[in-house]
């Protein structure tokens, strides 16, 4: 099986470790299409570069990594974002989610640990710092109860679109879900895709926020 391409736009503003994780990123045979030191740099060089993903820093010169996110996953073409951050305050991480980012991992995280969650996050799979999962998914159910507008739908899923939804509400990752359904990850990738086509969703991250709101998390 191909390997699916991987287009990485990195963003920090330290120099050294922006240039570490470009290394680390081609060492491992993962193309770096660019890097920036700002977040203006990155807006204007992403629709050239075309990232499948961005590494993106919280703490940037002109704007913040949140606004980042959200410019670069407006763009017609959105890349996945991975935050890379030395925060792991909470506010931080809901922040960023709540922006777009697919991923957020803390700056303490090894090299093997980047390049899992690069490749996990570039096919659209939500990956956290260890502990980071539950504070999300307890953020999108105290939204979906609080604030959120239900929304009558009556989407065509199919019984197995409907389990993988039901795990992926769960916090369960793509190949803990392959291994619960004894499938394979490109198989739950697929799923995961239809779904969102269906549902007219745009990332996990609604995804998530729909299956929470319908209860099937439970």
């Amino acid at each position: 099986m191909a390997t699916e391409e991987i287009r990485v736009l990195v963003v920090d503003d330290h120099p050294m470790w922006r240039e570490a994780v470009a290394r680390d990123l081609g060492e491992a045979g993962i193309e770096v299409v660019g890097t920036a030191g700002d977040g203006a740099k990155a807006l204007r060089i992403a629709p050239a570069a075309r990232p499948t993903l961005a590494v993106v820093d919280l703490h940037l010169p002109d704007m913040t990594g949140v606004e980042l996110t959200a410019g670069l996953v407006a763009m017609p073409e959105p890349p996945q974002v991975l935050v890379l951050s030395a925060s792991g305050a909470g506010d931080d991480v809901l922040a960023a989610v709540k922006a777009g980012a697919t991923g957020y991992l803390v700056k303490s995280a090894g090299r093997d640990e980047l390049l899992d969650a690069v490749r996990r996050v570039n096919t659209g799979e939500a990956v956290y710092t260890p502990g980071l999962a539950g504070l999300v998914l307890g953020e999108y159910r105290r939204l979906s109860s609080s604030d959120r507008v239900r929304e009558p739908r009556a989407p065509a899923l199919t019984p197995r679109e409907t389990e993988v939804l039901r795990l992926v509400a769960k916090g369960l990752a793509y190949k803990q879900i392959a291994q619960r359904l004894t499938i394979s990850h490109r198989t739950v990738q697929n799923h995961v895709q239809n779904t969102l086509t269906k549902l007219h969703l745009h990332n996990r991250v609604e995804l998530v926020r729909y299956a929470i709101d319908q209860g099937l998390d439970e």
